[in-house]
Formats: structure tokens, sequence, C-alpha cells
């Protein structure tokens, strides 16, 4: 039941995290039992947003299979901004917390990309108001799933993982299944 193994999905952290993060790792092993190819890029030293969105442009341009974006605060920003940009027809994008609306930084919004979409954010998160991503929801009408936690989403981790796998498996059909 998985998918080819030219399907990828390609995690973006956050500002002050890293490409093996608490929520990466998580997700990672999620992809990976569905069969999904799992790459985390490396956006540490580089703290503006429109060269993480150039360098997951690169990264979508190098690629030719099909693959859906991760990311997390910045990273699902960056995410969301490179889908709704150059990026090549991404299958799909899980958002956790993404950094919307952002005082200073509110006019970098990405546009709703093309595709499927899924915001997961903390009722209480205490660095980007849920009440951004909900404002991206709806003017996108893509999925948002508010749990009670707070920006780091570690105490839902595994509901969040469970999310993904749901996710996943609506972008994919198994390979097993037959067209009548």
């Amino acid at each position: 039941m998985g998918v080819d193994s030219s399907h990828w999905v390609c995690f973006s952290h956050g500002l002050e995290s890293g490409p093996s993060g608490l929520k990466i790792n998580a997700l990672s092993k999620v992809a990976q039992q569905a069969g999904w190819e799992v790459e985390s890029l490396d956006y540490r030293g580089i703290n503006d947003p429109h060269e993480r969105v150039a360098k997951l442009e690169s990264w979508c341009d190098a690629i030719k299979d099909p693959y859906l974006l991760v990311g997390s605060s910045m990273g699902g920003h960056v995410a969301a901004a490179a889908a709704a940009g150059d990026c090549r027809d991404p299958l799909g994008l899980f958002l956790m917390a993404p950094a919307f609306y952002v005082p200073g930084y509110a006019e970098l919004t990405p546009q709703a990309p093309a595709c499927p979409t899924v915001i997961v954010h903390g009722w209480h998160d205490e660095v980007i108001p849920w009440q951004n991503s909900a404002r991206f929801a709806e003017r996108s009408g893509c999925g948002l799933i508010l749990v009670d936690d707070d920006h780091r989403l570690a105490s839902k981790l595994d509901h969040i993982a469970k999310e993904f796998e749901w996710f996943l498996a609506s972008l994919v059909p198994p390979a097993n299944l037959i067209n009548c």
C-alpha cells in the first residue's frame, strides 16, 4: 500500500530550527513508512525569506518526480510561497503554524497555491497567532486544523502525524488500486 518511490516529501524548517527537528523527524517517519522519499533542506544561516524560497525553488527545479512540500513556521511560509511561485505543480502543501501575515512581513504572505493544502496550528501559539492561519485558510479555501498546543506543536505531534498520514493517503491512490 504505498506510493512509488519516485514520490517526494520536501521539508522546510522554521527560522530557529534545523533540518532534523522534532516535527520533521516524526513526519519523515510517516512519509517513509508510506513509501515516500524524503528530503529536508537546510536553511540554517539563511534568515531572508526570499533566499529560502529561492533555495526551495531550486530544489523543485531539480526534482523531476511528483512532490509534496511541508513547512513549519517560516518554513511554512517558504513552502507556500514556492508553491505559489516558481515550483512546478506540487501535489500538495502541509503547513504547521506557518508564518503568514507577520508584522513587517505581511506583504510577503503568498497567494494561495492551486494544490491541496492543510494547515495545522496551535490555539496557544505565542509566536504566530492562529488567526493568521485562519485568515489564510478562509482566503484560500484550504483545510485548517486547530490543536490545543503552542507554536512548537510538540504535545500534539502524534495527532499531527496522523493528520499527515491521512493527507499523504489522500494525494496518491494506493499502487494496488485498479481503475474501473
